[in-house]
């Protein structure tokens, strides 16, 4: 992202419940917007966990141009960067209510690896809910890149 560019907050907001959540990584991820025209349909906002590891963040599509293989898109991007950079992993985070996520991560080939315990409940002040449960636990799902 470009110095002085302005954070993508709106977009961001989908897929990340605060300001305060999107804070905790933003100023030190790498952030890429997709565009349609002049319109801002996709972000994705990407990590340096450690030498070998990258993350994705944040990855999110405005609801107008989602089932149309955009998140895919970003997601071989993301794969693509991680190799250039000779990462070992990509590595995501996702609620445990996140049934709809969780697939499409197990369809872009990323394996269940983990999970935080109490992640949502720990770092959000009020319950969040999705898929009318509330979500606690973070999945974690990471992809092996090879050479």
């Amino acid at each position: 992202m470009e110095s002085g560019s302005e954070i993508p907050y709106k977009l961001l907001l989908l897929a990340d419940e605060t300001i305060e959540a999107i804070d905790q990584y933003i100023f030190t991820s790498e952030i890429y917007l997709l565009h349609d025209h002049q319109q801002e349909i996709a972000v994705m906002a990407l990590h340096k966990n450690s030498e070998t590891e990258l993350e994705i963040k944040n990855i999110a599509v405005i609801e107008s141009y989602r089932s149309k293989g955009i998140g895919s898109i970003l997601i071989h991007k993301a794969k693509e960067i991680a190799r250039e950079n000779h990462y070992k992993t990509l590595t995501v985070g996702t609620s445990d209510t996140g049934f709809q996520q969780i697939r499409f991560y197990e369809k872009n080939d990323f394996i269940t690896t983990g999970i935080r315990k109490d992640f949502f409940i720990k770092n959000y002040p009020d319950p969040i809910y999705e898929n009318g449960l509330q979500m606690r636990d973070m999945i974690l799902l990471t992809h092996h890149l090879t050479e």
